[in-house]
Order: structure tokens, then sequence, then C-alpha cells
């Protein structure tokens, strides 16, 4: 079984600046990622896929291969999935390779580690054609409309009193995605087919998208 990780780094974020090489603790952000790939058991490949020179020499510093794509491939509106296909369609064309399992992984949850991983691969050899991972949280969600806000996952009338009462909701956190590379092939997405679910706890659930979430992450850290 081929398990190959692609991990996106480019280097034109806005809300942070240079985010993938950003240190938190001593280490970049790629550095994160790269470990947890580099760590697990199952993962035979490395890949991560950029189009800056300074994020490719960090890369390789940590131990990962290194895709140079084209610069049209890495703005900012360019899906994860066009990167995961030139990933594919280089290999293919250069090596001869196939994977039989796809990862994503994503430098915005650094605290994603290798047990995280593997729990997520073995999750998906359980007969499904993709895996997400977040964790479950019992809370209410409302929803706005228009002028005014409804409810999303419970009754007003029948406001459960306890916590186990309340509908479970499963929380995507962005910080894995595995797929079969035929489910990939047949519908060009990171999840698609028969979806499975991997479970995280919430503290290594950490999504970096905005400078206040790099602070708390910081936060997190020194306690």
């Amino acid at each position: 079984m081929k398990v190959l990780s692609i991990i996106p780094a480019r280097g034109g974020s806005k809300r942070i600046p240079r985010k993938n090489l950003i240190k938190i603790n001593g280490k970049s952000m790629l550095e994160y990622t790269v470990a947890s790939s580099l760590n697990s058991k199952l993962v035979d490949r490395t890949i991560v896929c950029t189009e800056d020179n300074e994020i490719a020499r960090e890369a390789m510093r940590i131990g990962s291969e290194v895709v140079i794509r084209p610069p049209e491939l890495a703005t900012d509106t360019i899906l994860a999935e066009q990167s995961i296909q030139f990933v594919l369609g280089k290999l293919k064309n250069d090596e001869g390779y196939v994977p039989d399992i796809i990862l994503l992984l994503q430098n915005t949850s650094p605290l994603r580690n290798a047990t995280d991983i593997d729990g997520a691969i073995k999750t998906l050899l359980q007969g499904f054609d993709s895996v997400l991972t977040g964790f479950s949280i019992h809370t209410y969600f409302w929803k706005q409309c228009k002028k005014t806000i409804k409810p999303l996952n419970y009754n007003i009338k029948k406001r459960p009193k306890k916590q186990k009462e309340r509908e479970k909701i499963l929380q995507e956190n962005g910080a894995l995605f595995a797929t079969t590379y035929s489910a990939f092939m047949k519908s060009k997405c990171r999840i698609s087919g028969r979806i499975g679910f991997y479970r995280m706890p919430i503290d290594r659930s950490y999504n970096i998208d905005t400078p206040e979430d790099l602070k708390e992450l910081r936060k997190y850290f020194k306690k």
C-alpha cells in the first residue's frame, strides 16, 4: 500500500504573511506538519508542494520531498485539489508513481500528530472512500435568517436539560483529509463517496487562519 502525504505551502499568504515559515515554539508551521507526516508509521512519501524557493529549502531541510508548482497554481483562489492533481500528474509522468491513498495535510493545523494521521488512515481502510478529522461537541447552534435567528440542532419547545440529551455535532477541524486514489480521480475532490470521520482531541484541533488564532496558539504553548 502506497500512502502519499501532500502538503500545499504557498509563499503569498495574506492574513498571516509568510505563514508557513512563522516560528512557533522554535519550529516553523511547516515543520510541525512535515514532522507529523514523517513520523507516521503508514505514510511512505511526504511531499511539500510550493512555488516559493524559501519554503522549498525549509521543506528539504526538515526531510520532505518537494514539488515546485507554477505561480498560477499558488494564488489565493486556487483550491488544494488543484495542487493535489498537479503533484499526482508530475509523479505519474516522471516516475510512474501512483499512490493507493492520498493525504492532504494543511499547515494551519500544527498540533496534528502522527497518531492522528495513522488513525485517519486506519479509519479509511475500514471501507471508506475518504475521511476527514474533527471533534464532537454538545452545544446549541443557531442560524441567522434575515432579521431573526433559528435553531439548527434542537427544538426550542423541548430544550434538552442535560448535555447527554443534546444532539452530538461533529465539527471538522481541517487538520487532515484522506482519500483513496480511485475516489479522488473520480471526484477530483478531497472528500467524496462513503465518508468516514476520525475524532481528534479538541486540544490538538487548533486551526490557524488569522493573527488572533496565532496569538491563541502561542498562549497555549506558554501554558
